[in-house]
């Protein structure tokens, strides 16, 4: 089937991505089916994979044990338990194994933490000197989400859980144990009881995030493999797999447990029932893909010269519309992330980059580029996802129903009408 033909049960849509729902319909991604997109999106999946499994395990490692320290010098000095911490979701041991590579810290990681871009020393002097892994990004990722909270409800249950007299017992008992011992901790804490909870909350934030990219991480290292085996051969074969990873993992519960002195607090029991799917990943993609919020130096904060939107759920900096050329500024989150995948390119990546950069000085900014047009890819999968659990088939012989997926997806489409939108600029492989 033409992927920019419009099915013949129903009308032309008269949006103005029309072709690019014809696409959708047809089983296609956003982004347009060519081998240099294939080859761009996989590559970067797995320079994206490598930083994300140090990530997910310093997000945990600081939700679960640095919690609430008031002076957390050491959060991204992760300990020796948390880097050999066994993937659920690679390894022999795997609850459903995904990546069919190893369940400790990935290989190309562990060699960069000894040695960084510059030579073995230790961690704290690869640390000041920042040659390290930038947890900054995966920082701002979490605040993206806890700033834009309430998202997806009711489905989602996480957040109204976050303000209910059950999560701030939990809360209490944890923040009394962490501070057992401490007077003055614990004096502050009787004065600003909300100021702590608040802390909590974030913290709960941390490990929702670090649970959601326990699972992206060998998702993209299996697509990296596949790719290198011929097994992925198309932009919708990369889509399908990780709408397919959506529906295998999307009941992984979502949970929050605080270690105190070997004792286990669950401030969010497992028992609640939060899942994968409504209680991280679809916040995450609103939150990050198309909200977040201005960067530091980028955009300015006046909202009363009408330069931030009036409300939340208009906010459009996120990674779907980011202009990749002012924002690659040193201490800027994408070009940290950049930075971190600079490091674990494949060699097909790096030789495409060094055909098409102006110079390695341009290749934090072309990285960034094509991650755009990954998460692109990515947002495909969801949207598929989507429309896979409240519609119907792409093949449905019914016109009507034919006609609700289109609806949906002229829905989803309308929120790239915004000027800033990248989905124009994706179309063309002179985007870069």
């Amino acid at each position: 089937m033409n992927m920019s033909a419009p099915p013949t049960k129903i009308p032309p849509s008269n949006h103005p991505y029309a072709d690019i729902i014809y696409r959708l319909e047809a089983g296609g991604a956003m982004l347009p089916d060519t081998p240099e997109n294939l080859m761009q999106i996989i590559g970067i999946y797995k320079a994206y994979a490598v930083p994300m499994d140090f990530y997910w395990r310093d997000l945990l490692y600081i939700g679960e044990q640095v919690f609430l320290n008031p002076l957390p010098f050491f959060k991204y000095f992760i300990s020796d338990e948390y880097l050999q911490r066994h993937n659920h979701y690679a390894g022999d041991d795997a609850d459903l194994r995904i990546w069919r590579g190893r369940a400790t810290v990935h290989p190309e990681l562990e060699e960069f933490i000894q040695k960084g871009e510059t030579k073995n020393m230790p961690r704290l002097l690869h640390h000041l000197w920042h040659d390290r892994i930038n947890m900054e990004f995966a920082e701002a990722c979490m605040q993206a989400m806890l700033w834009h909270r309430n998202m997806y409800a009711p489905v989602n249950q996480f957040d109204p859980y976050l303000d209910s007299d059950e999560y701030k017992a939990n809360a209490d008992r944890a923040i009394r144990a962490y501070f057992k011992g401490n007077p003055a901790m614990l004096g502050l804490y009787k004065l600003f009881p909300d100021m702590f909870l608040e802390q909590c909350r974030q913290a709960s934030y941390y490990a929702n995030l670090g649970l959601f990219w326990e699972v992206m991480a060998p998702v993209f290292f299996e697509m990296s493999d596949l790719y290198d085996e011929g097994k992925i051969a198309s932009v919708p074969d990369a889509m399908n797999f990780l709408t397919n990873g959506i529906f295998a993992i999307a009941g992984r519960p979502i949970y929050h447990h605080v270690y105190v002195k070997g004792e286990c607090y669950e401030i969010i029991p497992k028992s609640k029932g939060f899942t994968w799917l409504y209680e991280a990943a679809l916040p995450y993609v609103e939150a990050v893909f198309y909200r977040t919020a201005p960067f530091r130096g980028t955009k300015s904060y006046n909202a009363q010269a009408g330069q931030v939107p009036d409300d939340q759920k208009d906010f459009h900096y996120g990674v779907l519309y980011a202009d990749l050329f002012p924002v690659g500024t040193a201490g800027i989150p994408p070009t940290l992330l950049a930075q971190d995948m600079l490091h674990f390119l494949p060699p097909y990546l790096v030789d495409y980059y060094k055909e098409h950069c102006r110079g390695e000085d341009d290749m934090l900014i072309q990285l960034g580029v094509t991650f755009q047009r990954s998460m692109y890819c990515v947002t495909s999968a969801v949207i598929q996802a989507l429309r896979s659990a409240l519609l119907y088939p792409l093949d449905d012989p019914n016109p009507k129903h034919l006609m609700a997926n289109r609806k949906f997806f002229e829905a989803q489409m309308d929120r790239f009408l915004r000027p800033e939108a990248r989905l124009n600029d994706i179309q063309s492989a002179n985007y870069r």
